[in-house]
């Protein structure tokens, strides 16, 4: 089988940027669902690129940074799970499509699309049944969705470790759903779905502050994964400490309901770095950075949610 096959065709056609478009995500209990469009240009093909769930996912990681070096150009749309309650799975899928069509840099003239329909009016469309096992560009866009929300689900699971979403990415297997059952649902999981609309957490079953303190700290990493940041830790001395861009950020966070504090600890941001954090960076094996910020993070839950303010500290040279 000619994995170009489509390509070629409509390259013949006159297309000059063809674009492939698949997502990764639309089935779980918890988590964004994510796509991803693809135009790979006239490079030559990278063996192994087929359907990304016929992938393992250590091939998966090989192939995602081959991908990515060689492709001509790459949109990653992504919706996250409170977008997906508000308005349903369909939905949030076409959102995220157009999310990453808009993210290129070069305007497509054709989309090939994995299944029935992008639901984007403005560009011509194909669109190909079992398109990530017959197209090229629809394969590598399968590739870097999954490998992107597998990612994140990664991430994730540091903020929750009692749901091992690192095994499993959000999906139901039985030790999820029975997770779910015992502890109830997380911030991450998509309220509108089932069972996790059976067995939503509310404020007031957190009866020991302690309880509530883990639960602003776990949003606050949520948040901060939603914006790209990387987790690397969560303990007693700095709440969290996190990556993005190859800075190390040390994060003291506030936990407030309304007025009242229940986990507050001396700010951050009103610290200098010194030899003692030095010290601890080595021991926590975190002095390969080069540049450090230290910053304080208030979360406070209201009446209808809740509120996240970060107060960034100042850059220094570790």
């Amino acid at each position: 089988m000619d994995i170009l096959k489509y390509e070629k065709m409509y390259f013949s056609k006159g297309f000059k940027n063809i674009v492939g478009i698949d997502e990764a995500g639309r089935g779980p209990l918890a988590g964004p669902v994510v796509a991803v469009a693809l135009n790979w240009g006239d490079a030559d093909i990278i063996e192994g690129v087929k359907d990304s769930k016929k992938i393992s996912e250590k091939k998966r990681l090989i192939l995602f940074d081959k991908i990515m070096d060689n492709a001509l150009d790459v949109g990653v749309g992504i919706v996250h799970e409170d977008k997906i309650d508000e308005i349903n799975i369909l939905e949030s899928t076409y959102l995220a499509m157009r999310k990453a069509v808009g993210r290129l840099k070069i305007k497509p003239d054709l989309l090939l699309v994995d299944g029935n329909r992008a639901d984007i009016h403005h560009i011509e469309q194909k669109n190909i049944i079992k398109g990530d096992s017959l197209s090229y560009t629809i394969a590598c866009a399968s590739i870097i969705a999954k490998v992107t929300r597998d990612l994140m689900m990664i991430e994730y699971a540091k903020i929750f470790p009692d749901y091992k979403f690192e095994n499993h990415k959000g999906y139901g297997t039985k030790f999820h759903v029975d997770t779910i059952k015992e502890k109830f649902a997380c911030p991450i999981h998509r309220k509108s779905f089932k069972p996790i609309s059976d067995y939503l957490p509310q404020l007031k079953n957190f009866k020991e502050d302690q309880k509530i303190a883990l639960l602003g700290i776990q949003m606050v990493g949520s948040y901060l994964v939603k914006n790209h940041f990387n987790i690397l830790l969560i303990n007693d001395r700095y709440d969290m400490v996190v990556s993005k861009e190859n800075i190390l950020v040390l994060l003291s966070i506030d936990v407030s309901i309304g007025k009242k504090t229940i986990n507050s600890k001396i700010p951050l941001n009103g610290v200098n770095f010194d030899s003692k954090i030095k010290q601890s960076l080595i021991e926590l094996n975190l002095n390969l950075f080069k540049k450090l910020r230290i910053s304080t993070v208030d979360i406070t839950f209201l009446k209808n949610g809740s509120e996240i303010n970060i107060k960034k500290g100042k850059i220094y040279d570790i």
